[in-house]
């Protein structure tokens, strides 16, 4: 997964929380559903970023960016 990619699913996964939200407010969903939903969303976006800041850190030190992997949630 390229740097571009991975900030595409980033936008993806804010887009998505920003939908729960707006799905929350005007009824649609339930708050457990959307608590339940956002803390899976978070972990997501915490192991993107992770791996984007791998990524960089590999290509800074004249390393393959490609060589990062993403981690567990519980490393991250």
């Amino acid at each position: 997964m390229k740097d571009d990619d991975i900030l595409a699913h980033i936008h993806e996964l804010i887009a998505e929380e920003h939908g729960l939200r707006r799905r929350l407010a005007s009824g649609g969903i339930s708050s457990h559903e959307e608590n339940n939903r956002i803390k899976e969303l978070e972990e997501a976006l915490d192991q993107a970023w992770d791996l984007l800041r791998q990524r960089r850190a590999h290509r800074e030190f004249g390393e393959d960016p490609d060589s990062a992997a993403p981690r567990p949630v519980r490393e991250v």
